[in-house]
């Protein structure tokens, strides 16, 4: 049976791991995201010594996922200047001489919740992560989405509650889902951490009036079977309640199909115990052995 590497690429931390096609997870470390010049090699050493047969690699973005572009596998522009154009997949083709299999982050995470967790056996599903950021994967007949790159869905643009004057947490972007709803929003909202807002109700029904706007929009463009809501945001389990009620709302019964009559099993917490990306990374390293 075959050793099949994952690395789930964060811009915190860099975990690594070994599983087998079974997606059982056999040794797991990790170490902090440094510069790439001395993270990559400690890494590619790690994978070297644990004799993989090929590898999936879930890489933080902006990062290029088109095979046919020169860029493949390079992180893009990134506030992380160290890495910006960095060939992170190169890196380990040349110093494993293995299959590489190469997505987002959160693509590998939805490729996780697909293939063992929350959407087994689904072929088109949206994983969406809510923490510092916002982040989305698509799944369309069991592929994942890509086009001109990934698709940045946590950058959509939603309306904004009259009532709310706080500045946005996204450089970019006035009233885009990840600067009004993100972790960092909530903060510049209410003048505290998450963690300190628990108890306040008017915290979570504005969070949950974001989520639906969002949950709302990738409905009726995806058509997803399933959405599943992670991240540290949604640890929050209060809020899922909320979005469900909300999202109902905003459909306004537009939506028919038996998956909109049981909103509690359509929009739904991240299963897989947290390791949805280390899950779809050993999928995708499978995938790509399979495809050499």
């Amino acid at each position: 049976m075959a050793r099949i590497g994952a690395l789930e690429a964060g811009g915190t931390k860099m975990v690594m791991a070994v599983g087998d096609e079974e997606g059982n997870i056999l040794e797991r470390d990790s170490i902090p995201t440094t510069a790439p010049e001395e993270c990559v090699p400690k890494m590619v050493a790690w994978f070297a010594d644990h004799k993989v047969d090929t590898l999936g690699i879930g890489a933080f973005g902006p990062t290029c996922v088109d095979p046919a572009n020169e860029k493949y596998g390079s992180i893009l522009e990134t506030p992380k200047t160290a890495w910006k154009y960095y060939p992170f997949r190169n890196a380990f083709v040349d110093g494993l001489h293995i299959p590489v299999g190469y997505d987002t982050d959160v693509n590998v995470a939805c490729l996780g919740e697909a293939t063992y967790g929350a959407a087994k056996g689904l072929g088109y599903v949206v994983y969406v992560t809510i923490g510092t950021g916002i982040g989305a994967g698509v799944m369309v007949e069991g592929k994942l989405m890509h086009g001109m790159m990934h698709p940045e869905a946590g950058h959509i643009l939603i309306r904004r509650d009259p009532e709310d004057k706080a500045p946005s947490s996204c450089p970019y972007h006035d009233d885009c889902f990840e600067g009004l709803a993100a972790g960092p929003a909530i903060e510049k909202h209410w003048g505290k951490p998450a963690k300190e807002l628990l108890d306040d109700p008017r915290v979570w029904d504005l969070e949950s009036f974001y989520l639906a706007e969002g949950v709302a929009t990738y409905i009726v463009c995806y058509s997803p079977k399933k959405i599943i809501l992670g991240g540290g945001v949604m640890h929050q389990e209060q809020l899922f309640p909320l979005v469900r009620s909300k999202v109902a709302h905003l459909l306004n019964g537009y939506i028919v199909t038996p998956e909109m009559q049981d909103l509690d099993s359509y929009i739904v917490p991240a299963g897989c115990d947290g390791d949805q990306g280390i899950l779809g990374c050993i999928e995708l390293g499978k995938r790509a052995l399979e495809e050499a």
